[in-house]
C-alpha cells in the first residue's frame, strides 16, 4: 500500500523545486498556471529567504510544490492508495485524494496562510519541541501546567503529536518556559525552541479559523477517492464527516500526525512517499513505524534526483 505523505511548513528554502521545474514538464505546468500569483514562483526560485518564510508566502509555495510533484508522479503511473499530511500538508493529501481542484487547493492554502499570519501579529508566543517523553507523559504534564497557568491568564497546549518521543507545545512565552521546566522534571531529554512565525494549532488561531471557514464554504469539496487521515481527529475521513468543520478545527487544535501514520500502518501501508520540500516527516514516519514494530520503505522527494529515483523504482 502506497501512501503519499505531504510535508508541513518549516522546511522551505530558496530554490525549492527549481531543479524539478527544469526537469519535469508536469511540474512546470502547475507552477506556470499560477505564474502571476503574488510572485510565489519567483520567491521559490530566488527568494529572498525572509519573504519566503513568511506564512502567507510559505503556504502557497508548499502547495505549488506538492501539486506539481503529485502531477509528475501521476503522469508516471504512480498513484497513492492513501494520503496524509502534517498540518498544511493535509491539504496536499486532500488534493491527492481528489477532494480539491488544483485551483481551489492553491488558492485556499494561500488564503489560509494569509489569515494565519494576520492572527499571529503582535502575539508573544513560543513553540517548543519536547524530546524524549512519550505522548501520555507530555499531555499529562502540559494539562497540569495549563490548569495552573490559567489562573494567571497563561496558556499552553500540545500543538503537535509528531512521532514517538517528539511532541510540540505552544502558548504564550512565559507559559511555555514554565512548562518546559516541568517537562524536564518529568523526564524530557530536551526542549528545543522552534523558529516559527505564529502560535499555530492553538486557540490563538481562532480568528484565522473563522475566516477560513467562510472561505471553505465558497469552494467545491468532492468525495475523497482514497483514504485520507486527518490531523484534527487522528483518524480517517469518513463520508459523514463535515470536512469544512474539521479543516476549520485543524487550524486551531492539536495535530495528531502520529495517530494518522499508525492508522495507515494498521491498514497495511508499507510504502510512504514524502512530498516535501525537506525530509522532516520521513524521520517521523520511520520513528513511528519502528515504535510499532513495522517495516516500511519511505521515499523522500525534495530534489529532481529524488523524483527520478522514485519513478525509476516504482513506475
Amino acid at each position: 500500500m502506497v501512501v503519499f505523505a505531504y510535508a508541513g511548513q518549516g522546511s522551505q528554502y530558496v530554490s525549492m523545486g527549481t531543479d524539478i521545474y527544469e526537469a519535469f514538464p508536469e511540474y512546470k505546468k502547475v507552477l506556470d498556471k499560477f505564474d502571476d500569483y503574488e510572485n510565489i514562483k519567483e520567491l521559490m526560485k530566488s527568494g529572498p529567504e525572509e519573504m519566503l518564510t513568511e506564512t502567507e508566502n510559505t503556504q502557497p509555495a508548499f502547495a505549488l510544490f506538492a501539486a506539481g510533484v503529485t502531477e509528475v508522479l501521476r503522469a508516471n503511473g504512480i498513484n497513492p492508495d492513501g494520503a496524509l499530511g502534517l498540518s498544511l500538508g493535509e491539504y496536499g493529501a486532500l488534493y491527492a485524494a481528489g477532494v480539491f481542484s488544483v485551483d481551489d487547493y492553491v488558492n485556499t492554502v494561500a488564503y489560509r496562510g494569509k489569515v494565519m499570519q494576520e492572527a499571529a501579529k503582535g502575539l508573544n508566543c513560543a513553540m517548543s519541541a519536547i524530546l524524549g517523553l512519550d505522548a501520555g507523559a507530555v499531555k499529562k504534564t502540559v494539562d497540569e501546567c495549563a490548569v495552573i497557568l490559567d489562573k494567571t491568564g497563561g496558556y499552553v497546549t500540545v500543538a503537535n503529536y509528531n512521532c514517538s518521543g517528539q511532541y510540540v507545545i505552544c502558548g504564550d512565552e512565559e507559559a511555555v518556559s514554565y512548562t518546559e521546566e516541568k517537562l524536564k522534571e518529568a523526564g524530557a531529554k530536551r526542549c528545543l525552541r522552534l523558529k516559527v512565525s505564529g502560535p499555530f494549532h492553538t486557540k490563538f488561531m481562532q480568528p484565522a479559523a473563522d475566516k477560513l471557514k467562510k472561505r471553505l464554504d465558497e469552494i467545491n469539496i468532492n468525495e475523497a477517492k482514497i483514504p485520507v487521515a486527518l490531523n484534527a481527529t487522528g483518524d480517517f475521513l469518513n463520508k459523514d464527516d463535515d470536512l469544512r468543520a474539521l479543516l476549520e478545527k485543524q487550524i486551531r487544535s492539536s495535530v495528531y500526525f502520529e495517530d494518522d501514520v499508525k492508522k495507515f500502518l494498521d491498514k497495511g501501508a508499507d510504502v510512504f512517499i514524502e512530498i516535501g520540500p525537506g525530509k522532516v516527516i520521513t524521520g517521523f514516519i520511520n520513528k513511528i513505524a519502528k515504535a510499532c514494530g513495522k517495516e516500511v520503505k519511505v521515499y523522500t522527494i525534495d530534489k529532481a534526483d529524488d523524483l527520478k529515483a522514485v519513478i525509476e523504482e516504482l513506475s
